[in-house]
């Protein structure tokens, strides 16, 4: 699996999206239709060229080839140059091929990427200004685009609220999803293990408890997804994909913050040995750290076994279910998930077999299903349970870019449990 997986990423995943620069105008191009047809003049969206860059600076981190630091560099360039809002701070949601500004919108989950992004390449580059930049975005969103009970989603230019269709789906309009606080967790994650500023630290904490207190429906095990201001749930789903991510992303967050929640048997007796202390007995966000380190143990546990019992069949995850209503489609990024999340289950749990068998068996249907081997091909955005491809979809566009099939490379790489 591991040999497969580490294949996958040198020799396809990483020269498709060096191909995918444009010398001309900068940045990675955004558009790729299902035929492989390239439109050089797709829009070049925030979340896109974040998410690249953030690939080729943890490419660049862990393989060491220089052109992968050069590319990580492009991507930098045309960030700094196109997306940065010089006047109001912070970053637009998207800008044309040629880097004029295409949607005004300040959203927080745009800036989580952009945070991610830049940390990675700061941590990679060795350059301090990538970092300051990043700190400067926690600052707006803390400062800005947070309020006493969590996060907003979309602000105007000037940080008016705005309505949130962006990361709305499903009929719904919500004021707060649980991805945009997902993400906001995964930013704070590497910001703070590359700054290790006490204010990262103190929002990261923040942000989890809000995820554990907020979100997390225990007596469904699951999360919740989208909610009204006051985290009521505006539609019964399940999103099996974020359920498995958050799980892996949660841990790590806790990892990163010196809990350690892997450790079994700080579970067992409910103390903080071994974990960081630095901050004292009881944290300003979340009591003491035993406490949060039982409840992050608890749910993470709760989901990644949920999923598994749920959600797994044909040797992949479905997309999520509604009312009750399983949507059968094989979303790339979700297999890529589970194969992290289902890994991570695994760390924790060595004596659960199943997990290992699912992450092995999910790669393999991504192996056989989901990656296209066609000259000029990457991953399919969708198959059936059947494995049958949805031609309808395009290989590459603002959503769709090496973040959860890297990661998930990147993953097997860093854990060396396989």
């Amino acid at each position: 699996m591991k040999k497969e997986i580490l294949k996958e990423l040198n020799e396809h995943i990483i020269p498709f999206w060096l191909d995918l620069k444009d010398e001309e105008h900068g940045g990675y191009y955004g558009y790729k239709d299902s035929s492989l047809v390239l439109n050089k003049k797709g829009e070049k969206g925030c979340i896109h060229e974040s998410r690249i860059l953030w690939f080729f600076s943890e490419a660049y981190r862990l393989l060491g080839d220089e052109e992968y630091l050069a590319a990580a560099d492009h991507a930098y360039d045309f960030m700094k140059k196109n997306l940065f809002d010089p006047e109001n701070g912070g970053v637009f949601w998207s800008v044309t091929y040629d880097g004029k500004v295409l949607d005004d919108t300040k959203h927080v989950y745009s800036h989580s990427f952009a945070i991610y992004g830049l940390s990675a390449y700061s941590r990679a580059s060795g350059k301090p200004e990538p970092l300051d930049e990043a700190l400067q975005l926690f600052a707006l969103i803390e400062g800005k685009m947070r309020d006493p009970e969590g996060y907003g989603e979309a602000f105007g230019p000037d940080f008016g609220l705005r309505s949130n269709e962006k990361l709305s789906e499903n009929g719904v309009e919500a004021s707060r999803t649980m991805n945009t606080l997902l993400h906001v967790i995964e930013a704070y994650t590497l910001l703070y293990a590359v700054s290790n500023e006490p204010k990262v630290k103190e929002a990261l904490l923040g942000a989890v408890n809000i995820l554990i207190d907020k979100v997390y429906r225990p007596e469904k095990k699951r999360l919740g997804v989208f909610f009204d201001k006051d985290y009521n749930d505006l539609i019964d789903l399940y999103s099996y994909g974020h359920d498995i991510e958050a799980a892996w992303l949660t841990d790590r967050a806790a990892e990163t913050l010196g809990i350690c929640p892997q450790d079994p048997a700080i579970v067992k007796r409910g103390t903080t040995e071994g974990a960081d202390k630095e901050t004292g007995t009881e944290e300003k966000n979340g009591g003491s750290l035993a406490e949060l380190s039982f409840k992050i143990r608890s749910m993470t546990d709760t989901l990644e076994d949920a999923v598994l019992h749920e959600a797994f069949r044909n040797d992949s995850l479905p997309l999520e279910c509604e009312n009750g209503v399983v949507a059968e489609q094989r979303v790339w990024w979700v297999q890529a998930e589970a194969v992290n999340g289902f890994l991570n289950a695994w760390q924790k749990h060595p004596e659960r077999e199943d997990y290992l068998k699912a992450a092995e068996r999910i790669w393999g249907f991504i192996r056989d299903y989901v990656v296209d081997s066609r000259e000029g091909g990457e991953w399919y955005s969708e198959v059936g349970p059947d494995g049958k491809p949805d031609m309808s979809l395009p290989e590459v566009e603002p959503w769709k870019c090496p973040y959860h099939n890297g990661r998930m490379c990147f993953e097997v790489m860093e854990r060396n449990v396989l």
